[in-house]
């Protein structure tokens, strides 16, 4: 039996006709995936499923706004964009990559993926909402039609200036890593009090040698000084292409530009929820994200701020700053470590904890931990095993569901070692199990054993 998704009791959200859809499209999508494993008839039992699948998910979709509407939901409109964002553009872009590719595998996989991690993420979050559990994540975004437009301009230009295929595969783009990545912030204003718009543009490193590189005829495979100068005139004549498409924007004027580390990007997206958050594939080109953020009153220490006088020294400290942390990852050859906690306190302390000896990751919750996973496989996970919404058992049981990540080594952060709690999830094979009332020494020394013991 290949990839099969198990609905559980805890996914239910506790609307008994929202919780009744949501289990019937997973099956429908169990049966395609059995489908793509038929050696018989494969492709048209993927066509007449994939058809199935769609029928029923727009009909879930108008129930359940049928649904909110019927309580006077409050995020009725809001909840509506996702579902038509789902509608008029994921199933679309990706029914189109399978009738290209003639119902490939990979495309079937693309399919497959993208909807289930989709109708996952959104049920956790949004549907959960609905029952007043928890905030929508995505209630302070553009309005969708600002954000598929957004998208159509970044995909024309992307191709009319690099002859580069792009594809959106995120409109709620979190700051996950991908790769080593480049991180150039803009900040533009009108002058009046306020009006203040803050783009962050992330390039994953090759993008930019494929892209700018390649242009320029630079043969090595390495950023240099040249290289970031191109990037960041680039950068501001791509996001002025982009925001000429906005009447709104017309009268901004760039104040200010920074090239961050990730840490500094990473401390901007977790102050401040974008307004718009894209994340973008160009095949084996590399990764790019656009991020918006509207207004912003701009943080003491986010990056040197570049100017006319101070631009060639602000580029070449960045590239000495970036080529010592490389240089000493590499010299280290650090271990990457992913800490999954929904109490930020936990987040930081395990991190300040560990960071010396480790590149260490966060993540606030389950859906967050599997994003963060699937862009930068960590080396091992520290889960906490109680979070709202999806807690650690359900997060391991998604990720044990995956063939790419059933021997990725997940240990329990837990307030209780009690054996009823471990039998619970020991058919998920979790590595351990790593007590938070342990003195900071005891922690390290754990994680130091288990790396020392798989190492041997």
């Amino acid at each position: 039996m290949g990839t099969q998704f198990e609905w559980r009791e805890e996914f239910n959200i506790g609307v008994d006709s929202i919780d009744k859809e949501h289990q019937q499209l997973f099956k429908i999508i169990n049966k395609l995936y059995a489908f793509k494993e038929e050696e018989k008839d494969n492709q048209w039992l993927c066509q007449e499923g994939i058809k199935f699948f769609r029928g029923h998910a727009l009909k879930h979709f108008a129930g359940e706004e049928a649904y909110m509407a019927s309580i006077n939901y409050k995020g009725l409109e809001q909840h509506c964009k996702i579902h038509r964002g789902f509608r008029e553009n994921t199933l679309p872009a990706l029914e189109e990559e399978l009738e290209r590719s003639g119902y490939s595998e990979e495309a079937v996989d693309h399919f497959l993926g993208v909807c289930t991690g989709w109708l996952l993420g959104h049920t956790m979050t949004e549907d959960v909402a609905i029952t007043g559990r928890n905030a929508g994540k995505w209630e302070n975004v553009l309005p969708e039609e600002e954000i598929a437009t957004m998208k159509k301009v970044i995909v024309q230009l992307v191709f009319d200036m690099f002859h580069l295929e792009s594809q959106l595969i995120s409109d709620a783009y979190g700051g996950e890593k991908f790769g080593r990545g480049v991180y150039y912030r803009l900040v533009y204003g009108t002058g009046k009090k306020g009006e203040r718009q803050e783009i962050i543009l992330v390039f994953e490193e090759k993008l930019l040698i494929n892209t700018v590189g390649r242009v320029m005829g630079i043969k090595t495979n390495k950023l240099d000084t040249m290289l970031i100068h191109a990037m960041r005139y680039t950068a501001r004549q791509f996001v002025k292409r982009i925001m000429e498409c906005f009447p709104s924007m017309n009268d901004y004027e760039l104040k200010e530009e920074n090239l961050l580390s990730y840490d500094q990007f990473d401390r901007i997206l977790r102050r401040h929820t974008p307004q718009a958050s894209l994340l973008f594939n160009t095949g084996g080109a590399g990764y790019f994200a656009y991020c918006i953020i509207a207004p912003h009153l701009l943080e003491k220490g986010v990056g040197m701020a570049l100017e006319a006088e101070n631009a060639m020294a602000g580029v070449e400290q960045y590239l000495t700053e970036r080529r010592a942390q490389e240089a000493q990852e590499e010299k280290d050859n650090r271990l990457k470590i992913l800490v999954v906690d929904d109490s930020k306190t936990i987040r930081h302390v395990m991190r300040d904890l560990l960071f010396e000896d480790y590149e260490v990751t966060l993540a606030e919750s389950g859906i967050a931990a599997i994003r963060s996973i699937t862009l930068n496989r960590p080396d091992l996970v520290l889960l906490d095993y109680e979070m709202p919404v999806c807690d650690g058992k359900q997060t391991l049981e998604m990720l044990r569901s995956e063939e790419a990540f059933k021997d990725l080594p997940v240990i329990f952060l837990t307030a209780k070692g009690d054996p009823e709690s471990v039998k619970k999830v020991m058919h998920l094979k979790p590595t351990g199990y790593l007590l938070k009332t342990l003195k900071p020494e005891a922690i390290k020394k754990e994680v130091r054993g288990f790396f020392e013991k798989k190492k041997a």
